[in-house]
């Protein structure tokens, strides 16, 4: 059995599209419907039950484009909403939360630290994650105004510089030798925060991650598409798409649609 329906992608802007990138490489054959939420980001603001309404929102709408799967490409939505969502909806689910497992584990000075939303920080999932790994100094910080930095396309602006230095450079006196990003839109900035980190410090987001859990996913549903034909990649979006644009370039099998 397969299926060629598409799989269903959801973020609260731009920022998701790194995991829709690492999923359309390894699952090229696959049509996505991807939704950019820009309107509302950025997430990390917002209390719990307005993540999760937005969620449920994001979610109706993909089912509604008779998607097969749906990639929760947001880190907030992840771990404030996707419990809920599980319950809602009978649909296979893929979430990503910030790779702080493999970190700790491969940590050698035994600091490690974490750039992520308030919302992703202050969540149960994330606090109950962060809890079992006792072996290792997490250094938490909060990155405001990055995610509207992103969406507002000045990713190489000396405003952003000077944010990631702020939030960096105690993490870098600490002596962290892995910096995980627990945000989908932070991808974007690793040519950036690499300028400032030592060269040791490894940069560890959850794109690959979260693309081979689609996959084995949609292999244990029977759901893989099996026909090789180029796919078709529609991008949602219900703000100026122009930055959407820019990051993901044009190609005859990518359309943009508003919402």
């Amino acid at each position: 059995m397969s299926s060629t329906k598409p799989i269903g992608l959801f973020d609260s802007g731009i920022g998701g599209t790194s995991i829709w990138k690492e999923i359309h490489n390894l699952l090229p054959n696959e049509d996505t419907i991807y939704l950019a939420d820009s309107k509302n980001a950025p997430y990390g603001k917002k209390t719990k039950q307005e993540i999760i309404d937005l969620s449920a929102k994001n979610v109706e709408f993909l089912l509604e484009q008779n998607c097969k799967i749906i990639v929760v490409a947001c880190n907030t939505a992840t771990t404030n909403a996707i419990n809920e969502l599980r319950t809602k909806y009978n649909v296979p689910f893929i979430g990503i939360e910030p790779a702080i497992k493999p970190a700790a584990n491969q940590s050698s000075t035994q600091t490690i630290g974490i750039l992520a939303t308030k919302g992703t920080l202050n969540s149960e999932l994330f606090n109950k994650q962060v809890e079992n790994l006792t072996n290792v100094n997490i250094l938490e910080q909060v990155g405001y105004g990055l995610v509207e930095l992103i969406e507002g396309g000045k990713i190489d602006s000396e405003e952003m510089r000077n944010l990631l230095k702020i939030y960096l450079r105690p993490m870098i006196k600490a002596n962290i030798d892995y910096l995980v990003l627990g945000c989908s839109h932070y991808p974007y900035l690793i040519p950036e925060i690499e300028k400032i980190i030592p060269k040791h410090v490894r940069i560890i987001d959850s794109g690959q991650a979260v693309a081979k859990q689609t996959k084995a996913v949609l292999e244990k549903n029977d759901l893989l598409n099996v026909n090789e034909h180029k796919s078709q990649n529609i991008f949602y979006a219900n703000s100026d798409p122009k930055v959407l644009k820019n990051i993901l370039g044009f190609s005859n099998n990518v359309s943009y649609k508003d919402f």
